[in-house]
């Protein structure tokens, strides 16, 4: 298994970076928001690998932090989508993103990367939703705790979500617009709706 690749960058192509180790050229091929993230050629970079080993050849994917290596991994592990689909999800949507998505049964926005279609997001979101989990996103998946959050503040967040929706958002976005407000004591929805707008403009 190689676990990552260090090495001087020589090549950056469409979808796939060309690392020199030790005049060894490693093709890697990696996710549109990775590329762009990329220093310039002749840099050193370190690249956390999956190596798919098929009947007639052997890919390395690349991502430049183990945490997107790590989603990555989850999500090929869905039926129906292999290495190539799991790389077009993350460069239609970061790890976070991605998250948010499954955590918010947003179908569209996973769907919006080439080759996903809505069944293949829909079945995306079932399997993973209990696989993929984020610190920051804690204090909402115990919404559906009442003993982690009382109904009544969990029903205020949970109708401005809905409120953001109607209003033409995504639920992914939606989510997290309310997940930074900072709720207090005597917040009604509106004040929620309100002040997770004003994070939405930003």
């Amino acid at each position: 298994m190689i676990a990552y690749i260090k090495g001087e960058l020589v090549i950056l192509e469409e979808d796939r970076v060309v690392v020199d180790i030790g005049g060894v050229g490693y093709g890697i091929y990696m996710p549109g928001r990775a590329m762009s993230a990329l220093p310039p050629i002749g840099s050193e970079v370190l690249i956390h690998t999956y190596l798919n080993v098929k009947e007639d050849a052997m890919q390395l994917y690349g991502f430049l932090t183990r945490d997107d290596l790590a989603v990555f991994r989850k999500v090929i592990t869905v039926s129906g989508i292999g290495p190539r689909g799991g790389l077009s999800i993350l460069s239609q949507l970061s790890a976070d993103d991605l998250r948010f998505a499954v955590m918010s049964g947003d179908a569209k926005a996973i769907s919006a990367a080439q080759g996903i279609g809505k069944k293949t997001a829909e079945k995306l979101i079932l399997e993973l939703k209990d696989k993929l989990s984020m610190p920051d996103l804690d204090h909402y998946a115990a919404l559906e705790d009442t003993s982690a959050v009382s109904a009544a503040t969990g029903g205020i967040q949970q109708d401005a979500v809905s409120a953001l929706v109607a209003l033409g958002y995504g639920n992914t976005e939606a989510l997290k617009a309310v997940r930074r407000v900072e709720l207090t004591e005597g917040m009604n929805v509106e004040d929620v709706l309100k002040q997770a707008l004003k994070y939405m403009m930003f």
